[in-house]
């Protein structure tokens, strides 16, 4: 698994390089700047919900009131800690929505990137089909969904793990790597159903291969630390990566 991390992390540098030698560059930066713009939206709005959330919360079980009467330094460190552990999750609960959102929407962008760089990479290409088109938009929102409903599924239960003193502190490494691995999984699954592949399929063979979901999807959340422009980039560099990640793996299984 470690290795295929690699894999993953290494094909973000190859899609740079591969993005500038075939200039994609409006295919990069079109959707970025749309994504960009919402998730900047988003974020704010989400942020004083979120703190108004744990706020309303903490009054409402009578925390603040007990933890006034205890008077203890140490207890007040751990609610703190606790707060901000419960916050972060709150966030990445509404990045994740947002992120499978986006997906939805920009589903026939990706899938048609995806199939652009696999094209330059074989030396051919792949006729156009309106119908085709279609039937990938309909993969690619069914895909989402399924994972969007398992990733809230995990997150929730990881949300009340965050609750418990020290032991939910490491709760964020957990729900990133759920988010990783989910999205790295819609990043590959355009590749498998230009191939034809079934959603079981699809399904089985990237369950095989978690360290390349995982890598595309940890690279895609670090190029979010460089605002704007990692903002900006990072949706369709996931898209490029994956395909050049997996394209040595499907050639062997040939």
């Amino acid at each position: 698994m470690l290795k295929e991390i690699i894999i993953a992390i290494q094909a973000y540098f190859e899609a740079h390089r591969f993005i500038q030698k075939h200039k994609l560059w409006k295919w990069i930066l079109i959707p970025g700047i749309i994504y960009t713009t919402l998730f900047i939206i988003g974020m704010y709005f989400f942020s004083h919900t979120s703190s108004n959330f744990i706020e309303w919360m903490t009054h409402r079980t009578g925390l603040d009131v007990w933890l006034n009467r205890m008077n203890s330094s140490f207890l007040g460190f751990l609610f703190i800690m606790g707060s901000l552990l419960l916050w972060l999750i709150l966030m990445l609960f509404y990045f994740s929505l947002f992120k499978y959102l986006f997906l939805i929407v920009g589903s026939p962008l990706f899938a048609y990137l995806s199939e652009r760089t696999e094209a330059i990479i074989e030396g051919k290409d792949f006729p156009f089909s309106f119908s085709q088109l279609v039937k990938d938009m309909a993969r690619g929102v069914k895909i989402a969904a399924r994972n969007s409903l398992w990733q809230t599924v995990y997150t929730l239960s990881i949300l009340l793990l965050s609750l418990i003193p020290i032991a939910g502190w490491l709760t964020p490494i957990l729900a990133i790597l759920v988010e990783c691995y989910y999205y790295g999984f819609s990043m590959l699954d355009y590749s498998m159903e230009r191939h034809k592949r079934t959603p079981s399929e699809s399904i089985f063979f990237i369950g095989n291969h978690k360290g390349l979901a995982v890598g595309n999807g940890l690279i895609f959340y670090m190029m979010h630390l460089i605002p704007v422009l990692g903002w900006i980039l990072a949706p369709a560099y996931s898209v490029v990566a994956a395909t050049l990640s997996i394209h040595p793996l499907k050639e062997s299984k040939k």
